[in-house]
């Protein structure tokens, strides 16, 4: 598929059937995960993979929406901030990092044919705690992972002229 191709395709999905993600198909996921450059690749982050089935009552606390837990797997991408590189300004990339690592791991989950969801508006102390990594580690985004129900779905955008400045 074009790359073009690929982003007008994802949405993000919020109703997912009730199939399991093949082995081969997470494990490439993964891969794409681990092949997101990062900041001096110091690739100061943790993917923890969530089997919905097993915990659902953990999930709802992290994010109460039911399609947070209706796709069969959810990941989370976690910043080790204390890892991650620093711009001499003092900025800490980490979150920047964990992003681009959301990012592939969202783009190739599409290419599969598999819908996401990223969330960011989860409650970071519920996820830290029971996610259990430890202080070191900062949650920045969860996205469940699974066969999106079939939905008309057209997305809205701003114009390039709204978004581009030249100089």
């Amino acid at each position: 598929m074009e790359y073009l191709d690929l982003v007008e395709k994802r949405y993000s999905v919020r109703a997912y059937k009730d199939e399991d993600v093949e082995d081969e198909k997470l494990n490439k996921i993964l891969k794409a995960a681990l092949l997101a450059p990062t900041a001096h690749n110091k690739q100061a982050f943790k993917i923890v993979v969530i089997n919905t089935k097993k915990h659902q009552d953990e999930l709802k606390k992290i994010y109460p929406r039911p399609y947070f837990t209706q796709a069969p797997i959810v990941l989370g991408i976690f910043a080790i901030t204390k890892e991650s590189w620093i711009r001499e300004d003092g900025k800490n990339y980490s979150d920047v990092d964990a992003a681009i690592v959301m990012d592939h791991i969202i783009m190739e989950a599409t290419d599969l044919g598999l819908g996401t969801n990223w969330i960011a508006n989860f409650d970071p102390i519920a996820a830290s705690e029971i996610i259990g990594l430890g202080k070191d580690f900062e949650p920045i985004a969860f996205t469940p992972i699974g066969y999106a129900e079939p939905k008309d779905f057209k997305k809205i955008r701003k114009t390039l002229e709204e978004i581009v400045v030249y100089l």
